[in-house]
């Protein structure tokens, strides 16, 4: 599957409508977003099974903002609706490749008891 671009707009049913989000905060004038492109467009080849998302910074302003988006580019990963991932940073083909197989491997029940005992008691 190739990269799709995602909006505020978009963003959340993306999230919500898929088991596996990466998702590269970036900008045209960014020149390690530039260089990682090509990288995570390669995954996406070999991931069809897994969404990749480019969101643009300059355009997506408000996205960028709600996310804390600093750096750029910035690597986020979703599994399941949780952010389990997150890095700003150009990565390397093999570092990207690490990257997805820890999140295809997470052990979603306990990364589900984790967000939960860190929720507030009522």
């Amino acid at each position: 599957m190739a990269t799709i671009d995602i909006t505020e707009k978009t963003f959340d049913e993306t999230i919500t409508a898929n088991s596996i989000v990466l998702v590269d905060f970036w900008a045209e004038w960014c020149g390690p977003c530039r260089m990682f492109a090509p990288t995570f467009t390669a995954a996406s080849e070999k991931h069809p099974e897994i969404v990749f998302a480019k969101v643009d910074t300059e355009a997506e302003q408000g996205l960028s903002a709600a996310a804390g988006i600093r750096s750029i580019p910035t690597l986020m990963a979703f599994r399941d609706k949780i952010l389990v991932f997150s890095q700003p940073g150009a990565l390397n083909a093999s570092s990207l490749d690490e990257v997805i197989t820890a999140v295809q491997s997470l052990d979603m029940e306990a990364v589900r008891a984790s967000v939960a005992a860190q929720q507030p008691s009522a």
